[in-house]
């Protein structure tokens, strides 16, 4: 059975509306017009690129009404088993993407903590803990690039059985 998490990108670039009155203190208006636009005049918008999904590879439950997890190591793309499950050969591969923007600026990246997965038998799993190997405070290079890896738990229960599928809301913005 072969786990694989497919990643669906958010993007989320930075607006504000306001009325006549507040435009005055508006932080991301032009100052030479006065109206919205940029906070920097040379501020590209962000963009956010899946260049590895992840994958947990082949595994199975054990025993009947088992449960078991996997894991997959951020840093190391190493995969870990416990419980009922059992890793039956074929690569695991932790999660990667690449992020763009505007070089030397802070970003913020929010991932779910928890994401359910289905197999087209109905069957489901769960997406736990997802992690990345991200600073804490992340900031694009001078070539205005980070690159990034992430992994998780994957938590199996019962007669959960078949190729799992979920997305992974990733989003971006600028600090």
């Amino acid at each position: 059975m072969r786990r694989l998490v497919s990643l669906i990108a958010g993007l989320c670039l930075l607006g504000a509306a306001g009325d006549a009155m507040a435009q005055d203190a508006c932080i991301l208006c032009d100052s030479s017009t006065g109206k919205e636009g940029s906070a920097r005049p040379d501020e590209r918008p962000l963009t956010i690129e899946i260049t590895t999904d992840l994958s947990f590879s082949r595994m199975a439950l054990t025993g009947r009404g088992g449960q078991g997890s996997a894991v997959i190591d951020p840093q190391t793309g190493a995969r870990r088993v416990a419980g009922n499950v059992v890793a039956l050969g074929g690569m695991a591969v932790r999660g990667s993407g690449r992020i763009t923007g505007t070089p030397g600026r802070a970003v913020r990246i929010d991932i779910p903590h928890r994401i359910v997965m289905s197999a087209g038998s109905g069957a489901t799993a769960e997406l736990e803990g997802v992690v990345t190997d991200l600073p804490a405070y992340p900031v694009l290079d001078s070539g205005g690039v980070l690159e990034f890896s992430f992994g998780g738990e994957l938590r199996i229960t019962g007669d959960a059985g078949g190729v799992f599928r979920g997305r992974i809301p990733i989003s971006v913005d600028y600090n």
